[in-house]
Order: C-alpha cells, then structure tokens, then sequence
C-alpha cells in the first residue's frame, strides 16, 4: 500500500543551518495497518507525514501509495488519496465558515442524500454536532474540531491516513474520546493509517505496529507477535539498542 524506498531530505544545504531531517527511511505498509510512531522533537515524525504528504520532494529514494510512485506528486493531487490530522485543533477546518459551509467546501458538489448522510455520521460522534449545521466552526471545542475533522477526511475513506499527534492539545477525557472514534473509523474502513503519538502506552495499546524514529532514522519497526506483551520499559531498552542512546524526551518518559 505505501512504500518508502531510502527516502531522504536535508534542508538548507550547505550552509551553516544545513539539517538532514531524513535519512534513508525505509519502510513498507500493507493495506490496513495501522502504524503508531513514537519519537523525540528532532526526530523526523512530522517530516516523515511532510515528506508522504507532499509538502516537499525528498532528495533521495521514492514515495509509492498503492503502487503508484508519488514522488513529485504535487501535494494538491495528494491530498484527494491521504487524509491527515494535525496536533493542532485549529487546522483542518476554516474557523470562520459553519460546519455546513465547510462540508460543502471539502467536497466541492454535496446532494441532499449526501447532505443527510453527513448528518447522520455527526450525530454518531455523540457531541451534538448534527443540530449546530449553522454554526462557525471556530466556536466549537478543540475535540469537537478534531473529530469533525476526523470524520470529514474519512467520509469518503483515504489509501492512506496521517495522524500527526491529533489528540496532544485536548484534556485527558476528550483525547480519549477521539482516540476510540479513531479505532472505530479505521477499523470500519479498514484505512491504512499512521498515527505519530508521545505516549508510549498508547504507542503499543493501538493499532498493529510500532515504530520508533531518531534522527531522521527509524530505528526499531515492531510488529506481530513480537509486539504483544512488551511493555513501556521494553520499548525503552529496545530503542536504546537501536538508537545507541537512551530517549531523553520527558514529554514521552512521562506520559502514561
């Protein structure tokens, strides 16, 4: 489904801030995994979801989603086969059109069945979302953008879903919230998705497969039954291993 073949990007080469944000990732994605990434800031997490999503050309290797090489895709045109979440609740959605406007906006042509339709699928979210149509999106709550904005880049399912830290902003219980909307949306729609989180509980808890980057390097790939079982700890000692380091992020050492 996605395939990244020895993908690389430095910025600002050979100059005094030259950065090399990737490093030869490698890496593979059936369809209907549901990959969770974990990774100090530095690491290349966010760079990675840039890099798939089209938001620059790598310098090296190549970008394939269902077979098709993406590489110098333009983002726009990518944009209609990946979904993405970001950390921050107020991207995703125009603020200051209503929940009607930006349904209509995101999918250009809307018939009264699909109008219905999308009525329908916000009153499964449970926040009363489907009687506030008329309202500017701005005045809702961080969780409710987010899972308005979950819904609406699933509606019509994605090859491929990006969630950058999309439940980092919220308080505890709505975080949660949209974490089990998540599980139920990928898994109804059986959506490729690769979700960049800093808790490591959640890292092993979700999904099928575990990564954990440094330095613009993926430095362990866990999945299967080797990933049963292991515990915050182990992940610890495994990325020590790969890293040659100890994780040094108190934001992900102290998240439970």
């Amino acid at each position: 489904m996605l395939e990244l073949a020895c993908i690389s990007k430095t910025f600002n080469p050979g100059t005094v801030n030259e950065k090399k944000a990737l490093s030869g990732v490698a890496l593979r994605l059936e369809k209907g995994d549901f990959v969770t990434i974990v990774g100090s800031n530095g690491a290349g997490k966010s760079t990675l979801f840039n890099a798939i999503a089209g938001a620059f050309y790598v310098d090296e290797g190549a970008i394939r989603l269902a077979g098709e090489d993406i590489t110098f895709k333009p983002e726009y045109k990518r944009s209609r086969e990946i979904g993405r979440l970001f950390q921050d609740p107020m991207r995703g959605t125009a603020p200051h059109m209503t929940i009607e406007e930006n349904q209509n906006a995101f999918f250009s042509r809307t018939s009264k069945a699909e109008k219905q339709f999308f009525r329908d699928r916000l009153a499964l979210l449970d926040m009363g979302l489907e009687d506030r149509m008329k309202q500017p999106v701005g005045l809702l709550s961080g969780g409710q953008r987010q899972a308005l904005t979950l819904l609406m880049a699933t509606l019509v399912p994605p090859k491929l879903l990006l969630l950058d830290e999309h439940t980092a902003a919220l308080d505890p219980s709505t975080a949660e919230k949209v974490l089990s909307l998540t599980r139920e949306i990928v898994a109804e729609h059986h959506i490729t998705t690769m979700m960049v989180t800093h808790n490591m509980k959640n890292a092993l808890e979700l999904g099928n497969r575990t990564l954990m980057m440094d330095s613009g390097r993926v430095v362990l790939d866990i999945g299967g039954e080797e990933r049963k079982g292991l515990t915050v700890e182990d992940l610890l000692k495994r990325f020590k291993a790969g890293a040659g380091r100890e994780l040094d992020n108190d934001r992900i050492l102290l998240s439970e």
